[in-house]
């Protein structure tokens, strides 16, 4: 009987400099001592203990270990070098003892291995990292070693292997004036990298960091290089949310001056330093933060002791109508008619339209703000509503509540920071109130689009959901300033909207018809529709989707991604590391997972990598295995239809059934479209709700049809 040949066993090259190189076949079930002592033998190599494979990609330089040993795949190319512990003893001696040439090459050798777990599990408990530290502290080092031992501080670190509690003040101290003074970009980089996660990740830190680097001096760096630029951004947003909230708003008052402004503008919106997904998720979370700060207000009921808030309301009713002369005449019932003409729905205690949350006073605040920056447009709004007929004007302020809290839903004020997120808008960045100013134009377009639908007081909520549907349309298109969105806006009349409305209504009439053939019929294809969806989800993960890297902490690592795809044969899942632009195919991915190992689709709180966490969750899935050596494989989707659809293949390779709403959706649209393409023949005629009946038999039997 023929033998079969094992899966287990690979054909590689093995290189090793001044050697030729060694074809063997790679035993995974071997000890990978063996292995190596076979290879030393090979070139007549004393001591194979001192020797360990390694990697040879220019994108994977990792030690091979038990862990990672699989994946090893036919035609790889390997290298055999110095095992991690000597390799890491020989750095040390060079650092403790070599020449300065030698101390730099060393250092420049460190850079590059401390990336890799095995090497830096070493190197650490050598106390390798410990004279990293005090090299730093000495404030010696120079250019190009500077940047390499920075650079070599931040990968050690990332591993999680150390607490960043160990760090002490001259420490921070030092990095801080990396960042306060002219260094090499490399040097700036990493000092940013490294204050970034002080701040975040050290109980004590963020203290230190807080008083030794000003505001001023990151925003300096806003205009360096892109990877300085992106760094700078990274820790003005650490030191935002580690900021309680007087800080906050004194952070903020200085990042919305014109200045800083104008650098975010020149420098990253208008250069596409923006494009790279790390600095769009900058610029997101920073985008965030900064709106929220507007969530105290939006969350505050107005108080009946509030004079504050009293006198808005008064100043809204002065401006509008005391310039007409009357002022100083009007009374009580003056004021009362005053009210009702604003729009207020309690026109005797204007206060109470301020009680629900949201929007809470950040209503009454952007309604002064337009008052005050606007009055003619505020002054022209009310009166002309004030001269229609009471069931045709429009109530500017109930509108305005409305509008806010609108917009305070569709920016999503008061959420915390994604941290998958990168869709941010480039006006919030032009101006120094950018939502009051928002806020502005579209109740501008409010008023617009009452008059085009000439709506009265019944038809407020048709005018609230008109409005939302052209705002959420105007910021699809990412405008660039306030006059963008205010041009968009404009092209977006109530008209439009009804025609996007209703062909969205014409397509879903048929699917919508509750007549028994269609029920009948849209049952007899729903089978087909859903194995549709089901090639489309698993040509995605064919496709494959780049991913963003966690550290063993479960935090966010800058720059770092990795790509996952399925074979062509749906039997196996690649992965690898990748950089943010490339897709790499299945033959350039070295790691692989055979889907039968595949015991459990996870997704949410439920995965490994959020257990604990108060970090989102939401786009969060794991792959829990089988494998002893790999528990799970823990992913974070790029965004919700990345999600939606890695879970939609998984939960189809393991045949169980698809649940995203995604899933829902696609299966909605393409039942549509399928029945009405039978229908087509149909058209015109009536479709019955019950089908006919079925006619009597005749009396007999007795006739036929004679062919003469």
């Amino acid at each position: 009987m023929p033998t079969i040949k094992d899966s287990y066993i690979v054909k590689i090259a093995v290189e090793m400099t001044d050697q030729v190189p060694q074809l063997i076949e790679f035993n995974q079930k071997q000890p990978l001592a063996g292995i190596i002592q076979e290879l030393c033998n090979g070139w007549n190599l004393t001591d194979p203990e001192q020797y360990a494979l390694q990697f040879n990609d220019s994108n994977n330089r990792n030690y091979i270990t038990e862990k990672n040993r699989n994946e090893i795949k036919n035609g790889s190319v390997l290298r055999l070098q110095y095992s991690p512990s000597k390799t890491a003893q020989d750095i040390l001696q060079k650092l403790h003892t070599g020449s300065p040439e030698e101390k730099a090459h060393a250092m420049h050798r460190l850079s590059n291995l401390s990336a890799d777990m095995t090497f830096a599990l070493d190197f650490i408990n050598k106390q390798g990292l410990t004279l990293i530290i005090k090299q730093i502290e000495s404030g010696k080092l120079k250019g190009a070693v500077l940047a390499h031992t920075l650079l070599s501080f931040v990968e050690l670190m990332e591993h999680g292997i150390v607490s960043w509690d160990i760090l002490n003040g001259d420490f921070i101290t030092r990095v801080a004036s990396f960042v306060n003074s002219p260094h090499e970009a490399e040097v700036t980089q990493a000092a940013l990298s490294i204050l970034e996660n002080v701040v975040l990740n050290s109980t004590e830190g963020y203290g230190q960091v807080e008083r030794e680097v000003p505001i001023g001096s990151l925003v300096g760096h806003l205009q360096a290089a892109p990877v300085v630029q992106q760094n700078a951004v990274a820790l003005i947003n650490a030191l935002l949310l580690r900021a309680d909230l007087t800080k906050r708003r004194s952070l903020a008052s200085t990042l919305t001056t014109k200045q800083v402004r104008s650098m975010i503008q020149n420098h990253i919106l208008q250069t596409g330093a923006a494009e790279g997904a790390e600095m769009a998720h900058q610029l997101y979370v920073l985008q965030t933060l900064m709106l929220g700060l507007l969530e105290q207000r939006m969350v505050t009921k107005m108080d009946p002791q509030d004079q504050d808030g009293h006198d808005k309301i008064k100043e809204l009713r002065r401006i509008a109508f005391d310039s007409e002369g009357a002022g100083g005449s009007r009374g009580p019932a003056g004021f009362t008619r005053d009210y009702k003409k604003l729009g207020f729905k309690n026109d005797i205690n204007p206060a109470l339209d301020f009680t629900e949350t949201p929007p809470g006073l950040l209503a009454l605040d952007c309604m002064v703000y337009f008052a005050r920056n606007h009055p003619d447009n505020y002054t022209k709004l009310v009166l002309e509503n004030s001269c229609r007929a009471d069931e045709h004007e429009c109530p500017f302020g109930r509108a305005s509540v409305e509008l806010v809290r609108i917009l305070c839903e569709l920016l999503k004020i008061g959420e915390a920071p994604s941290e998958q997120g990168a869709s941010f808008q480039p006006l919030f960045f032009t101006h120094d109130n950018p939502f009051e100013e928002c806020f502005c134009i579209c109740i501008v377009l409010l008023n617009k689009t009452w008059k085009e639908m000439r709506a009265t007081s019944e038809d407020f909520g048709k005018v609230a959901s008109v409005v939302r549907e052209q705002i959420v349309r105007a910021l699809d298109v990412s405008p660039s300033s306030l006059e963008q969105l205010k041009a968009k806006l404009q092209t977006l009349t109530y008209s439009d909207i009804t025609q996007l409305w209703q062909l969205e209504r014409t397509s879903r009439e048929e699917w919508e018809s509750h007549a028994r053939p269609i029920v009948e019929l849209r049952e007899q294809i729903t089978p087909d529709i859903l194995n549709l969806i089901k090639q489309q989800r698993l040509g995605f993960l064919v496709d494959g989707t780049r991913f963003t890297k966690y550290s063993a902490r479960g935090q966010r690592i800058k720059d770092k991604f990795w790509y996952i795809r399925l074979s062509p044969n749906h039997k196996v899942l690649h992965y690898g590391d990748c950089d943010e632009k490339s897709a790499p195919s299945t033959e350039e991915l070295p790691s692989k997972l055979a889907v039968a190992d595949i015991r459990a689709l996870l997704v949410g709180r439920d995965c490994p990598h959020m257990r604990g966490r108060k970090a989102s969750h939401q786009l969060a899935f794991s792959l829990a295995l089988e494998s002893v050596d790999l528990p799970s494989l823990d992913c974070v989707a790029p965004d919700e239809v990345a999600f939606a659809y890695w879970t939609d293949g998984i939960n189809a390779l393991l045949g169980q059934r698809m649940v995203s709403k995604e899933t829902d959706r696609d299966l909605d649209t393409l039942l549509s479209m399928e029945i009405k393409l039978r229908l087509l023949d149909a058209e015109g005629v009536t479709i019955p709700q019950d089908p006919p009946p079925i006619p009597p038999d005749p009396p007999h039997y007795h006739f036929c049809y004679d062919l003469k």
